[in-house]
């Protein structure tokens, strides 16, 4: 089974950018994204053969996910089931047979890191959450995780040291995650193959390639021998994000 998981930074904008023919060449049985920027009828978007779901952040114009997926689920989920977490439209889940599928759009800790302690507690019930899944079959999560893990993950490290997605914090909470039964797909297949998942707009980042790792595929430990391969698109534009994709014999 081959999944996708993509930050289009505002889906309405993607579409005009080759939103669509990317989807079609992808051709994946999940398609999952983030901050899709949208409310309910503000886009008509279908595709043959897929279901969606959607959920929407209460602010418009702001975050949201999505999945798009082949197989139809056993039962589907919005959120963490926690107030304070639940009105920016970060997390879906799709529960099946014999998984889990979460997409998450994790809170940026913003500059000055004025959202910091937000998003520490944040990655503490989001942890709790996946562990509580985990305790009944695996699950894959996938998303915009706000975080570059390791040095290799980010093209400046020194420079952004104690920048939002690259602080200490931020970084032992994935650690943190991992450390709980769970495995970075792309790093565990390709231990030092530097590649990169977004670039700002800015500075001409793209055609530098100066960028970060920080949209990931995470799989229960359990589903490692299951993992047949990861991928990074970079040669996929329409956002300041490309897809990132996984593949599974599930």
């Amino acid at each position: 089974m081959k999944f996708i998981s993509w930050n289009v930074n505002g889906l309405r904008a993607c579409v005009k950018k080759g939103f669509e023919d990317s989807f079609k060449k992808l051709e994946a049985d999940f398609f999952c994204l983030q901050e899709t920027k949208l409310q309910e009828g503000q886009l008509d978007l279908k595709f043959d053969g897929y279901e969606s779901y959607w959920n929407y952040a209460d602010k418009k114009g702001y975050s949201g996910t999505a999945i798009f997926t082949k197989h139809t689920p056993l039962h589907v989920s919005y959120g963490m089931n926690i107030d304070e977490f639940d009105h920016e439209g970060r997390v879906i889940t799709l529960e099946y047979d014999k998984f889990y599928l979460v997409t998450v759009y994790t809170p940026n800790s913003q500059q000055e890191l004025r959202r910091l302690d937000y998003r520490m507690l944040w990655e503490e019930h989001f942890l709790g959450y996946l562990k509580s899944l985990d305790a009944k079959k695996p699950v894959i999560v996938c998303g915009d995780m706000n975080v570059a893990h390791e040095e290799i993950d980010i093209k400046n490290p020194k420079t952004n040291h104690k920048n939002a997605g690259f602080t200490d914090e931020e970084r032992e909470k994935m650690t943190t995650l991992l450390s709980n039964g769970f495995i970075d797909t792309f790093r565990f297949k390709y231990p030092d193959k530097v590649t990169y998942s977004w670039w700002s707009y800015r500075f001409h980042a793209r055609e530098k390639n100066a960028g970060w790792r920080i949209d990931y595929f995470l799989i229960s430990d359990r589903l490692k021998e299951k993992l047949e391969d990861a991928d990074i698109h970079t040669e996929i534009e329409g956002s300041d994000h490309c897809p990132v994709e996984v593949t599974l014999d599930l």
